[in-house]
């Protein structure tokens, strides 16, 4: 009988000690940033936590929030959609991995009552926002769009106020397809527009757009199509005029990805591309043993990253009107994954 029991009590000392190591069921993990996936993450983030156990918190604070945030270590991931330059992963204390997570589209929400389709090219954009083209029937607006009887409405162009990815998607691909856009206005998380209203996030542009007349901005596709706001087709870089959905957003993807997956795809060749398409980023640190970080917290953030790109998630993601990630974009992402470390040691599945 005590031999039995021994045996018993060693049997069990064994198997707290094989799982001391490991990630443990409620762990916690916190992330801040981009507030263009965040319907997405919202819907993992909850299938992860009911399959896994391990509760996850997002603040839809804008990119440059969730980079500073994770900068801090307030934070397990940050989420942006501009990748971190060289010198920005320098400025971080320690080497920073990209994982994307899903593929989305800035677009060119308007408010025009009886008007749910209409042309622009970035010529017409950077002359409404640099307050050139001042009314909805100026005539270069009416030669793309000859069948359309445009009121004689005032624009109102609106911008983002944050630090902001989408910010940077949309003036990015402006500033490389423009020269006067390039010139007077630029590319960046917070710029300084000449003309127009500023508003906080995706949320905040799209409820200007929905409550003024005459008004257009650039929001995440996702936000435009929840809120039932009218885009526009734009014009791409083989002169078609595309809407933005999941075959169009795809097909900017078409081109050959660095081993980190740090690229902007807009402005793609692609002849059936939507122009203003791009990638969204998970950020985390490779080494994962900073702020007195427990390993199961490192496990913990690798199976939810390693999840976000599962099948199941990237259907989801197609369901909220993003499109997923290509499959060679997949494979980059676990082979990033295996580089996380604790302690100098790769974190475990």
């Amino acid at each position: 009988m005590k031999k039995n029991i021994f045996l018993l009590f060693t049997a069990l000392i064994a198997l707290v000690a094989c799982n001391s190591g490991g990630e443990k069921k409620g762990t916690k993990l916190s992330g801040a940033g981009a507030t263009f996936p965040a319907p997405f993450y919202t819907l993992v983030f909850k299938d992860f936590t009911k399959k896994i156990g391990n509760e996850v918190t997002y603040g839809a604070t804008g990119s440059g929030s969730g980079i500073r945030s994770l900068k801090d270590r307030t934070v397990d991931f940050g989420a942006t959609d501009v990748y971190l330059s060289e010198e920005e992963i320098k400025e971080m204390g320690g080497n920073i991995l990209h994982i994307p997570t899903a593929m989305g589209a800035v677009v060119l929400s308007y408010n025009l009552p009886g008007i749910d389709k209409i042309n622009l090219t970035s010529s017409i954009i950077s002359d409404i926002y640099l307050g050139n083209i001042k009314n909805w029937n100026d005539p270069k607006i009416k030669e793309i769009n000859p069948e359309i009887n445009f009121p004689d409405l005032e624009i109102t162009p609106v911008y983002r106020s944050d630090g902001s990815g989408t910010t940077f998607v949309f003036t990015d691909y402006m500033s490389k397809v423009n020269q006067q856009w390039k010139d007077k206005i630029g590319a960046g998380k917070s710029l300084e527009f000449p003309k127009g209203i500023a508003a906080k996030g995706n949320p905040g542009i799209a409820g200007i757009i929905s409550k003024t007349k005459g008004a257009i901005g650039y929001i995440g596709s996702e936000y435009a199509l929840a809120q039932n706001i009218p885009f526009a087709a734009l014009q791409n870089s083989s002169g078609k005029f595309i809407e933005a959905n999941s075959k169009s957003i795809s097909a900017s993807a078409n081109v050959d990805l660095p081993d980190d997956t740090r690229i902007m795809i807009s402005n793609s060749s692609s002849p059936d591309a939507y122009p203003i398409s791009t990638f969204t980023w998970i950020i985390v640190y490779q080494e994962q043993d900073y702020n007195n970080r427990g390993e199961e917290k490192a496990r913990a953030l690798k199976n939810l990253l390693n999840f976000i790109v599962s099948p199941e998630s990237q259907e989801g993601a197609s369901r909220l009107n993003y499109a997923p990630i290509p499959e060679k974009a997949v494979e980059r992402v676990h082979a990033i994954l295996n580089t996380m470390t604790y302690n100098g040691k790769p974190v475990a599945e």
